[in-house]
This record gives structure tokens, sequence and C-alpha cells, in this order.
């Protein structure tokens, strides 16, 4: 009784892991950002919702920056991650 047991918690956590779910207020958006000027005109109608993809661009600071969005059930984006990448100089 003891393994089935335990097999059905694991297989409700690992359930549970499939699910995903971003209901956060996101990132301000700053300049370069896709949602910087609004939400696009036009709507990603080829990808799930709870799907998520990256933007790389420089700020009005000349830093190298990484975004990472979240396209929402009504196809809004919201910026879930946002990192600065370190300025390299000279191919170090």
């Amino acid at each position: 009784m003891k393994p089935a047991v335990i097999g059905l918690i694991g297989t409700l956590a690992l359930a549970g892991c499939n699910t995903v779910s971003y209901s956060g207020p996101g990132l301000e958006p700053i300049p370069g950002s896709i949602t910087y000027s609004g939400q696009p005109r036009s709507k990603l109608t080829k990808s799930p919702p709870g799907s998520a993809f990256p933007h790389d661009f420089i700020d009005q600071y000349g830093r190298q920056v990484e975004e990472t969005y979240i396209i929402q059930p009504d196809r809004s984006l919201i910026i879930a991650h946002r990192r600065y990448k370190p300025i390299r100089f000279f191919g170090d």
C-alpha cells in the first residue's frame, strides 16, 4: 500500500510542475522593450498562452539587456525577467 501512496503523491507533484502561470504585475517596460509603447498591435496567435520568449536589445545607456516575456491568456505580453549583461571591451 505504501508504494502506491508514494507513487500517487509523486504523480500529483509532477502534474503540478506542468502548469505555467504568472500572475504578477511584471516589470515596467524600459526604452527598447517590446511593450514600451504599449502592447504590440499584432497578436501572437501561433504561440500558446503561458509560453515564454527572450528579447535582446541595447538600452538608452548602452547596456545590453535581455528580457523574457510571457504570453498571457488574452495574448498580451508581460515582462517576467530582465537581465543586464556585462559590457565587454575588446572581445574579452
